[in-house]
């Protein structure tokens, strides 16, 4: 196999791991925020959130759902990363030693 190849797979697999470790961070640190701002419910989050169209149970089932489909996200990048570091593991393995 070319060297070249396993080298960016490589640099693929381990950028996509610091991706998803700051996605991971990014992801957790916006759940406790959301968490205190529906524990404290805030009366100038419902004026952001329509005007007071919306009360809080809804406020709280949207948040609920769009963090569920972040961390379905992350979960497709740590799959497709796993795959990548194998991918990684074989090229190298298949080098010729010199």
């Amino acid at each position: 196999m070319d060297d070249n190849l396993a080298k960016r797979v490589s640099a693929a697999a381990a950028a996509g791991w610091w991706t998803i470790l700051i996605g991971a961070v990014w992801i957790t640190g916006g759940w406790l925020v959301w968490m205190a701002i529906l524990y404290f419910r805030p009366g100038w989050m419902l004026t952001l959130w329509g005007g007071g169209r919306l009360d809080w149970d809804r406020i709280q089932m949207l948040t609920l759902c769009v963090f569920g489909a972040m961390k379905l996200v992350l979960l497709l990048a740590v799959l497709t990363v796993i795959w990548l570091t194998l991918w990684a593991g074989r090229l190298r393995r298949q080098q010729p030693k010199p």
